[in-house]
């Protein structure tokens, strides 16, 4: 995504909850975020595949200005080190829209749709449920890209010795595979599930 679409789209997500004159100060301290260097996957990279994909379904959202500016806060903060970047990034979230004029009730249901990013529990409602299948678009990605993926992810935590990293990777991909259904909206299953899976086993596969 280029800048210009960048800034685009965070000034329409703004717009739609109703905040005249977006701060574009903490666009662009959000995209330094996404560019610090031990970072490999969850960089700017991986938030604009996000973006675009909402820009394509953000037809189904409820809220799409929430669900963009979850996109953008989701890993905000990304330290390989903590186990709490999301509740660190909803927190960020959560604040800055209380800041600049969002309302309460917004600010609150971004802050959860963040937290959502944790993969822990299943998607309740539509924005949470494409906000979800948006973030795990990758698995479904084609075949190099998924590839390019696993690299950047073993990059990020590539300080965990090799016995425990691939276990622990392998576990947390058969948890996908062991869904249902990996993508609960219509299109986004369509296109992404068969290569999903596809991908997941390949991957697991390798780990062995």
């Amino acid at each position: 995504m280029t800048p210009e679409a960048l800034l685009a789209n965070w000034n329409a997500a703004w717009h739609a909850l109703g905040v005249a004159g977006a701060d574009e100060a903490l666009c662009v301290e959000l995209q330094r975020r996404y560019s610090e260097p031990q970072r490999h996957y969850h960089t700017l990279q991986h938030l604009g595949e996000c973006l675009a994909w909402f820009e394509r379904e953000k037809e189904l959202a409820e809220r799409p200005g929430e669900v963009a500016l979850a996109l953008w806060f989701h890993d905000a903060v990304y330290d390989v080190h903590a186990h709490d970047n999301e509740a660190r990034s909803a927190d960020w979230a959560q604040s800055a829209m209380l800041e600049h004029g969002a309302p309460q009730e917004a600010a609150e249901r971004v802050h959860a749709l963040v937290m959502a990013t944790r993969h822990n529990a299943v998607p309740e409602g539509r924005d949470a449920e494409l906000l979800i299948d948006i973030d795990l678009s990758i698995l479904g990605a084609e075949r190099a890209r998924f590839d390019e993926y696993e690299r950047q992810v073993h990059a990020e935590y590539a300080f965990v010795p090799d016995e425990i990293r691939r276990p622990r990777r392998r576990e947390i991909l058969q948890r996908f595979l062991a869904r249902e259904a990996i993508y609960t909206t219509p299109r986004m299953h369509t296109l992404l599930e068969a290569r999903a899976r596809a991908n997941l086993v390949r991957s697991i596969a390798a780990a062995n």
